[in-house]
């Protein structure tokens, strides 16, 4: 799978603060950290989220959930996950209504990783 840098993540967070408003910075760079390399883990040998969609979904829900910048965090983190998404060849097609429910539903707590991954599959085309 390809992956994004945590310097790829803290750009497209200046770039899209920049487009759309917001603060900028970073609040907890661990946090960030630990978003992003959450999605690699392994418990007893074996990955814990081993499909692309399973990591990107992980790797959402960790960013908006962990809080890693001052503002802007479910927007990173639905930007960081379609990118990846991308990267690794899963087209989606949505409406931004759809992206800003799946935002909102993650932030507030409605919806769970399992709830992304579900959403990344009924997407795809």
């Amino acid at each position: 799978m390809k992956l994004i840098t945590v310097a790829q993540v803290i750009k497209l967070h200046y770039k899209m603060a920049e487009a759309t408003g917001g603060m900028t910075g970073i609040r907890d760079l661990n946090l960030l950290k630990s978003a992003l390399s959450n999605a690699l883990s392994t418990f007893d040998g074996t990955k814990l989220y081993p499909t692309v969609e399973e990591k990107c979904a992980n790797i959402c829900f960790c960013l908006i959930n962990n809080h890693p910048f001052i503002d802007g965090n479910k927007r990173v983190g639905i930007y960081v996950m379609l990118i990846l998404l991308e990267y690794n060849d899963v087209k989606l097609s949505f409406t931004q209504k759809e992206l800003i429910d799946l935002g909102i539903g993650i932030a507030d707590g409605s919806l769970l990783h399992k709830n992304i991954i579900d959403w990344i599959n009924q997407h795809k085309i």
